[in-house]
């Protein structure tokens, strides 16, 4: 049986898989939470803005959605991203897995666990190969993310264009 949270799963995901951020930040509570290894720890607004950006950035973006359950306040999700890292230019399929806990029918809490070090060699090379593993890279790579993160935010609250 297909339950609501099943649905906003694959609402998410569906938006995801033509960039459509407006929509996956739609599905988020006002005081949602999301955790990644390169955006930890975002809070409020933040999640949805994140994957606006994101979305809106991405060029040859392909989701893959694999697999999702959801059952009472909870679910998961196991998905595959395919997309050119804007930074580097290098190609990227990143295996992602997902938690989600949902209230009043949006997501509450969400956590992507994925590999970093793999992330990182494919998005960033050979530094990410020699240094990827190290907490001075994925510092750097959390600090980008939180500065791009910020600027984008302050455009939009502005209504400028990203």
């Amino acid at each position: 049986m297909t339950t609501a949270n099943d649905r906003l799963i694959e609402r998410f995901y569906g938006a995801f898989a033509v960039r459509d951020g407006d929509t996956m930040a739609s599905c988020y509570g006002p005081a949602a939470r999301f955790s990644d290894p390169v955006f930890p720890d975002l809070r409020g607004a933040e999640p949805g803005a994140m994957w606006r950006m994101l979305a809106g950035r991405a060029e040859d973006l392909r989701i893959e959605l694999l697999d999702h359950t959801a059952d009472g306040d909870r679910g998961t999700a196991h998905w595959r991203a395919h997309y050119t890292f804007v930074q580097t230019g290098r190609p990227v399929v990143n295996d992602v897995h997902a938690s989600f806990r949902f209230q009043d029918g949006l997501i509450a809490e969400h956590d992507d666990s994925f590999g970093f070090y793999r992330w990182s060699r494919q998005a960033l090379g050979l530094r990410g190969t020699l240094l990827g593993w190290t907490p001075f890279v994925r510092n750097a790579v959390r600090r980008g993310a939180r500065e791009g993160l910020e600027e984008f935010m302050a455009r939009d609250a502005a209504g400028t264009p990203s």
